[in-house]
Formats: structure tokens, sequence, C-alpha cells
């Protein structure tokens, strides 16, 4: 039987900042949510591009050459091999569609790197 994903619902299972979770799978990929505050770090992906949809808050994207900025309904998808660091002034939530071999920290290990993200 399939069920819906009431984003609202998943996103009140959690208040962890910077560590996404899984919240369904198409095909090899992830959809992910995640609730972002403050600056994360510079990283890329080699050979992942990176989808982000703003649900809530405002995120800044910043680029080695400039910056993008995203309101609520709003997306970027960030190529493979971009150095990238997502920021957030304020309390942010993002749904993220990335291969699930996508580390969130990319080509960095850190204390926030989540090497294998929960499930909700």
């Amino acid at each position: 039987m399939l069920t819906k994903v009431v984003l609202a619902q998943k996103l009140a299972q959690f208040t962890q900042t910077w560590s996404p979770r899984i919240v369904g799978e198409v095909g090899d990929f992830h959809v992910k949510l995640a609730k972002l505050h403050g600056e994360f770090i510079w990283h890329q992906h080699e050979l992942e591009d990176e989808l982000f949809l703003v649900l809530e808050g405002r995120l800044r994207i910043e680029l080695r050459d400039g910056e993008v900025v995203l309101d609520p309904g709003e997306m970027l998808i960030v190529p493979r091999g971009v150095d990238h660091r997502p920021v957030a002034d304020a309390p942010c939530s993002v749904l993220l569609f990335e291969p699930a071999s996508t580390l969130n920290t990319g080509n960095v290990q850190d204390v926030r790197t989540v090497s294998q993200p929960q499930r909700l």
C-alpha cells in the first residue's frame, strides 16, 4: 500500500540541525529533510549533484564566485564538483534530493558528517 509523506509531520519528529533524515527513495536517490541554522562547511561532491528545495525560512548557498539566496518554494541544483557552503542566518527547513551515495559533507570529514542518515 502506498503511504503519503506529510513533510510537516516528518519535520516535527526532529530538532537537530545539519543532520539530514531520509523520508523516501526514488530509485538510487534519497529524499531527505534537514533543519539548518548557521554556517555549514565549504565542501563539494565529486560525483553527485545536489538539489536544495527550501520549505521554510531562507537559505543562502555561498559559492566561490557569489551566492544564491533561496526562499520557500525555491530550489537550486548544485552540480557535482562545485564548492559550496549552505548558510541559514535563521532556522530553515529544506528538502534534499540526491544520490543515496551522497555524504552531507562531501569531500570533507567533519564533526557534522552523517555517514548513515536516520530514516523517518
